[in-house]
């Protein structure tokens, strides 16, 4: 839901006039529809035609027809994987267009290549140099167009919205005010007066878009308040897409792959565990995992070890500048390295790749007494990484774990493919940089 509410908002803004202050030539680089055909002109026809023009030899234009409609779909591929990508909240468009686009021309390339057709390598090389200049080009010239309009009718939970930074909110103070072409929010759950019914009415049947404030706040924060238990998106607690128990195979089988590439590391990373400190390589703790079972987590080892009688609630709660980090552990806990012994709890089926953080047992059930539907994050396996991590980062505080379950509800209530790979993405920007929430 949020996704669709998300491109919708969007789409607005490329459509209406007064939706936001932009040129003509900024509203319509928004739009869908201008961004799908500029890219089949620049992806198919600007590299056919230079084709043309710069190839002299026989044998480099016998492959005329399988390069365009390779380009054709290459393009068409790349473009609805960047859409899927960027229609979730807090994206900058900017960081995934190449990604997708290698993305799409590569699947393109593979399946030539194993059905063993001619292409010209000059026309996808030129395509795909083409169309991600262009689309850096239409996102970096919009980007003074993000500014985001909505009306807001007074009453309930409309304050939420507030607090997001690229919104711009006109109030409503009465059914009789003038407000057309831009989205109207409203606290649907809060008791309105006959005349704010009829005007919302109007609105609607007139074909202005109204939103009830959890969606929109949901769909442009990545941020999921849960205040009953009706408010899952399905009207059911666990999730039920069809993804859902494909993820389980998908984790299962990266795990098995990526422990046979990565045992050279792991081994190298327990030694100089050991040669730096006393105490094992690997740090065994139990966790509350999925469906609320308790297990052990394998993580390495990055402090000193303590003295299991001193150990409590606030030790488990590491601060980012904790003094018992070592040198090591700093290292690996900042390229995430500190992770990766946690691929045996994914093939034991404890964890997933990508989910919410597992917790220690006893932070887990302070939260549980102080967070509302706190145990909603246990409906999906606990991951390696998951869309909280990569969004705010260490939690210190009961505040913090708000926040941090905020982002867990969206993730579970929004489980998908697409969801995974840009977490998936994100992480890896995170491991290569150093730079982000960890």
């Amino acid at each position: 839901m949020s996704e669709i509410v998300t491109n919708d908002i969007i789409n607005y803004a490329g459509t209406k006039s007064d939706f936001s202050k932009k040129s003509s030539f900024l509203g319509s680089i928004t739009r869908m529809r201008f961004q799908l055909l500029s890219g089949m002109l620049i992806a198919i026809i600007a590299p056919a035609i230079a084709r043309g023009q710069l190839e002299r030899f026989v044998d480099q234009l016998a492959s005329y027809d399988n390069s365009i409609i390779g380009t054709t779909l290459a393009f068409l591929l790349s473009f609805f994987f960047f859409q899927k990508i960027t229609s979730f909240p807090g994206i900058r468009q900017t960081q995934y267009i190449l990604p997708a686009f290698a993305a799409g021309y590569l699947i393109v390339i593979v399946l030539f290549f194993f059905l063993r057709l001619e292409y010209s390598r000059y026309q996808f090389l030129a395509s795909f140099s083409m169309t991600s200049a262009w689309f850096f080009f239409l996102f970096i010239v919009s980007r003074s167009s993000n500014k985001i309009k909505l009306a807001v009718i007074p009453g309930g939970q409309v304050g939420l919205i507030e607090d997001i930074k690229f919104v711009e909110l006109t109030h409503l103070k009465s059914p009789n005010d003038s407000v057309k072409n831009i989205p109207i929010v409203v606290d649907m759950n809060n008791a309105l007066s006959p005349e704010w019914e009829k005007f919302i009415t109007e609105r609607s049947l007139a074909g202005q878009s109204v939103y009830h404030v959890k969606q929109v706040t949901e769909s442009l924060s990545g941020r999921a308040r849960v205040d009953k238990m009706s408010e899952n998106k399905f009207g059911s607690l666990t999730p039920t897409t069809v993804y859902a128990p494909a993820k389980f195979y998908i984790d299962w089988l990266g795990a098995v792959t990526a422990f046979v590439f990565l045992l050279p590391l792991l081994t190298a990373v327990a030694i100089a565990i050991r040669l730096e400190s006393k105490g094992p390589a690997i740090f065994k703790q139990q966790r509350m995992g999925f469906r609320g079972k308790p297990f052990t987590i394998y993580k390495f080892r990055s402090m000193r070890v303590q003295d299991p009688n001193t150990i409590d609630r606030n030790s488990e709660m590491t601060q980012s500048d904790d003094d018992r980090i070592t040198r090591v552990g700093r290292f690996i806990r900042k390229n995430r390295i500190d992770e990766l012994p946690q691929i045996l709890n994914i093939l034991r089926g404890e964890m997933s790749w990508i989910g919410p953080r597992p917790e220690a047992l006893k932070l887990s059930q302070w939260y549980d007494e102080k967070l509302p539907y706190y145990q909603f994050r246990h409906f999906v396996r606990p991951g390696i990484t998951g869309w909280a991590q990569v969004n705010q980062g260490h939690v210190t505080s009961l505040e913090d774990a708000e926040v941090k379950l905020q982002y867990d509800f969206f993730y579970v209530r929004n489980l998908s493919l697409w969801l995974d790979i840009l977490v998936f993405l994100k992480t890896t920007q995170v491991v290569l940089t150093g730079n982000g929430a960890k």
